[in-house]
């Protein structure tokens, strides 16, 4: 039955609605499937060449909101469908990963959109290796609190098959773009975390041209003129901390040095030191290696005041 009173029968002595001119401009019917793009969305355009060996399209459209980095994006983050990424070569390789070089690049015959960012960039591209080839020494010190919710694969890790294996080499590259993530939302100096495809993390690349920046263990300055790099070693342990963190395996060797800047790398064993048993003796071991390092150059410091500095920030 109807709902409206009058939809009654129309009986001849009824006056009938004039129906409209032809001049009229009837309103036009809502679209039965509305775009689910907004407003500004560009469709995107690709370059006529196909990628070479040792290139291929960019991952970066192929990668959900939780794979890519926090927002707001930089300004030289290229997001255009039509990049192609080109690899340049290896920058560091480690036990547990590789670290490549990465030229992100829209083609000059495509024309930039609105939302598609920087046309070019240099990136670096960390892959954890897979079973065969990696040599894992990430001790289960760092696991300590964490656990993967699939019960297989806590079996097979725990035995050191080569599904486990595989299964860890995805847990550290989330863990390293998590911490990443976690790491710059606190306003530390670390390379922005692009994205995460798998077992690779790509990040900002941090140096100039093509060069990386030196680690701090590489730096040749000592005594007095370490006093700025040492405050800002301090720096991020303590805020780590006031977050309730500790880097746990901090060293010379996993800080880079770039104008002046120091900045955090490696850090997929960021530890919660609540949490984790191991906790307070991780981030005193992270004092005491920085304090060290900078004694052994002639700036002395006690590892004993900023560990006490810090567990004050963690528990205070």
């Amino acid at each position: 039955m109807s709902s409206h009173p009058d939809d009654s029968v129309v009986t001849p002595s009824t006056t009938l609605p004039t129906p409209p001119t032809a001049s009229a401009s009837p309103t036009p019917a809502p679209h039965p499937h509305p775009s689910p793009f907004p407003d500004d969305f560009v469709v995107p355009a690709f370059s006529t060449a196909e990628p070479d060996d040792g290139q291929r399209w960019s991952t970066w459209p192929a990668a959900t909101p939780t794979e890519r980095g926090p927002r707001p994006w930089p300004d030289w983050l290229v997001t255009s469908a039509a990049a192609v990424d080109t690899e340049l070569g290896v920058v560091k390789s480690g036990k547990e990963a590789d670290l490549f070089l990465i030229d992100r690049t829209v083609p000059d015959d495509v024309a930039l959109g609105p939302l598609d960012g920087g046309r070019s960039v240099l990136l670096a591209a960390k892959r954890y290796r897979g079973p065969e080839q990696s040599d894992f020494h990430r001790s289960s010190q760092y696991r300590e609190g964490r656990r993967t919710r699939n019960t297989r694969d806590g079996r097979a890790m725990a035995r050191g098959s080569s599904h486990g294996r595989r299964v860890q080499a995805g847990l550290w590259a989330a863990a390293e773009f998590d911490a990443l993530g976690r790491m710059h939302a606190l306003g530390l100096p670390v390379p922005y975390p692009v994205q995460i495809s798998g077992t690779e993390v790509l990040m900002e690349f941090i140096g100039d041209g093509t060069a990386a920046a030196p680690r701090l263990a590489q730096t040749r300055a000592d005594g007095a003129d370490l006093w700025p790099l040492f405050e800002q070693v301090a720096e991020i342990v303590l805020v780590l901390a006031r977050a309730g963190f500790a880097h746990g395996d901090l060293s010379a060797y996993n800080l880079l040095v770039h104008e002046g800047r120091v900045v955090v790398i490696d850090v997929p064993q960021l530890v919660d030191v609540a949490s984790n048993p191991q906790g307070a003796e991780l981030l005193e071991r992270d004092c005491r290696n920085v304090c060290e390092w900078f004694g052994r150059r002639g700036f002395e410091r006690s590892h004993d005041h900023l560990f006490a500095e810090a567990l004050g920030e963690v528990f205070g």
